[in-house]
């Protein structure tokens, strides 16, 4: 998660002009670029207050990753990119993490804006320079945005789809110029785009992958690889950015090495020895036994639960309705009553987990309390393809009584299987048309995925279904998640305070169709799409809130997973030199801000 005035600001006070309502006339001096509202910090800021500016520069920081990865192109679908990239790239603006969406000063050190957001254009640093010396250019930004649009990942073909011109209007000045009805995002969505280096990659095949170190504006620079078991970066001591406001306190370490590893406990025990620095953890067992070390003074470093004010991630297992068997609604109310929460919880989490009932979660965009008035009228013109429950209340997971052996739960769960179609033959669930018996295979990518699913795999198996566990290594795993080519898989989703163009990424009916998407369920709904168009085009926060309570609504009704567990915050052990500011981002703590100092 991630000077003095003058000197400091000088290149930030003219980035911009604050957005405000739509009619709004552009203004010079203003501090940032604000999806909604006014910017939290104004002209003349010198550091995000979520970071140390007086953070010492140095030493060096080692953190785990398990898996493995054999390529250095994070832009591609193809292949498995290396941790850490984003520390060679910078994009035209960068955002605060302690405010639901605004960005200031990077890349660009100016732009102007149209009243209606039908265009922005950007005035590029004149200072700004590539890892190597040479100077950034609009022609890079260029190259950049044609090359991502085009060539890249799904989403950011998504997202650039949507300009309609881009054009270079001088030697340090480029306009995006945006087409469609769908544009009150763009403007901060282009502001975003990561800024590749055009001559680099007149040498280098854009669509492969490559182990070829890339080049960046960023402070780090790759210094070495071992091809799936190591990279190291060094920070960059010649980084033109580093007197901006928004990189006060931020990346200062000399050095940042990603050390992967095949077994997550093996990496544990090299942390404990300490050959690591840092060690998020997820599980509760084993953030329990991380206390008890804590408390019993075996191993030198500190664990601490650090807050966070975005709204909880989504841990689903999904069903991937692209497959026959979950095209039922009931089919798959059924597999989630089957699911006991708080027999897992107890059992194999010590109890340290909350039931997750909201894409959502713990936020005020959560559609967790009955509906308004307002939300049920953009619910209202897809009726016919919407539950009924969906415009009386929020939807709850069913509870469980958490002895594992829930009989109420199975009868309901038997109930629902038989009313979408499915018979029992010979101890087999069993499709009357087919006569195939229901078999799903879930993919997973880890033991404590397996672990966390072999007493639900039992559960099914007294309701007549076969369940097959599949683990993979990463690269297996990724591609046949990118090819929607499993039953059911655990699936994460974030979300920000400020949701936008990344739904569409997530939950449209065109990401259904397109390989590496985080449409995971393959989720095809009206609604869906016409509450993510609203979302996008939010012009308060108000209407904002409003559609993406209904949004969330939609999706949690529709059933497409069972939801599991979520804890508000991270779990973070590191060693006693590693030091983090006292105060977090909304998103928790991430490598960028911290720093060495004495034990």
């Amino acid at each position: 998660m991630f000077l003095r005035f003058f000197k400091k600001t000088q290149y930030l006070i003219p980035l911009a002009v604050m957005i405000g309502l739509l009619g709004q006339t552009a203004q010079a001096e203003e501090t940032a670029l604000a999806m909604h509202g006014t910017a939290k910090y104004q002209p003349g800021f010198t550091h995000f207050s979520y970071t140390n500016p007086d953070a010492p520069k140095g030493g060096t920081l080692r953190l785990p990753v398990i898996g493995s990865f054999n390529s250095l192109n994070p832009f591609l679908v193809k292949g498995v990119a290396a941790s850490g990239l984003g520390l060679v790239y910078q994009s035209l603006l960068t955002r605060s993490r302690d405010e639901p969406f605004t960005l200031y000063a990077s890349l660009a050190k100016r732009y102007e804006i149209a009243p209606d957001r039908r265009w922005i254009s950007f005035t590029l640093d004149e200072r700004a320079r590539f890892s190597d010396g040479s100077p950034l250019t609009v022609a890079d930004v260029y190259f950049s945005f044609n090359t991502l649009r085009t060539k890249g990942r799904p989403n950011h073909r998504t997202y650039y789809g949507q300009v309609g011109k881009a054009e270079i209007l001088g030697e340090n000045q480029i306009r995006f110029t945006f087409k469609g009805d769908n544009i009150w995002e763009l403007p901060l969505i282009i502001g975003l785009m990561p800024i590749l280096s055009k001559r680099y990659f007149e040498t280098v095949d854009f669509t492969e992958t490559t182990l070829q170190a890339p080049l960046g504006t960023g402070p780090y620079l790759v210094d070495k690889i071992e091809p799936g078991r190591q990279i190291i970066y060094k920070r960059n001591p010649d980084f033109w950015g580093q007197d901006l406001a928004p990189y006060q306190g931020r990346y200062n370490f000399d050095k940042v090495i990603f050390d992967y590893f095949r077994d997550r406990n093996v990496a544990f025990e090299a942390f404990k020895t300490g050959q690591l620095d840092t060690w998020f953890e997820e599980d509760p067992s084993q953030w329990t036994h991380i206390l008890d070390l804590q408390k019993q003074g075996i191993g030198s470093f500190k664990a601490q639960h650090i807050a966070m004010k975005n709204p909880a991630p989504m841990l689903n297992l999904v069903f991937n309705t692209r497959r026959p068997a979950f095209s039922n609604i009931k089919t798959r109310e059924a597999l989630i009553a089957a699911y006991d929460f708080n027999w897992t919880n107890t059992a194999l989490f010590h109890g340290l987990y909350n039931r997750t009932h909201s894409f959502f979660q713990s936020s005020e965009l959560a559609g967790d309390k009955p509906p308004s008035t307002a939300e049920i009228a953009l619910l209202e013109p897809f009726r016919e393809e919407l539950p009924d429950g969906i415009f009386k209340q929020a939807y709850r997971p069913p509870e469980s009584d958490g002895s594992g052996q829930d009989r109420k739960r199975l009868r309901e769960a038997k109930t629902l299987l038989k009313e979408a179609g499915w018979v029992l033959k010979s101890g087999k669930l069993t499709d009357p048309k087919t006569g195939f018996p229901l078999s799903l295979e879930i993919l997973v990518k880890s033991p404590e995925e397996i672990r966390l699913l072999s007493s639900y795999r039992k559960t099914l198996a007294r309701l007549g279904i076969t369940i097959s566990l599949r683990q993979m290594d990463s690269a297996g795993y990724q591609k046949r998640i990118t090819d929607y080519d499993y039953d059911m898989m655990i699936a994460l989703w974030d979300q920000s305070l400020s949701p936008g163009n990344e739904q569409d990424f997530y939950w449209s009916r065109a990401a259904a169709d397109t390989p590496g998407t985080r449409n995971y369920p393959g989720i095809r709904l009206k609604s869906v799409d016409h509450l993510i168009k609203l979302i996008k085009n939010a012009k308060s926060r108000r209407d904002l809130v409003t559609a993406t309570r209904a949004l969330d609504r939609v999706l949690m009704w529709g059933q497409f997973g069972v939801p599991l567990h979520h804890v508000h915050g991270q779990w973070l052990a590191h060693g006693k030199t590693i030091k983090l500011p006292e105060q977090p981002s909304f998103w928790g703590t991430s490598l960028d801000v911290w720093w060495h100092g004495p034990s």
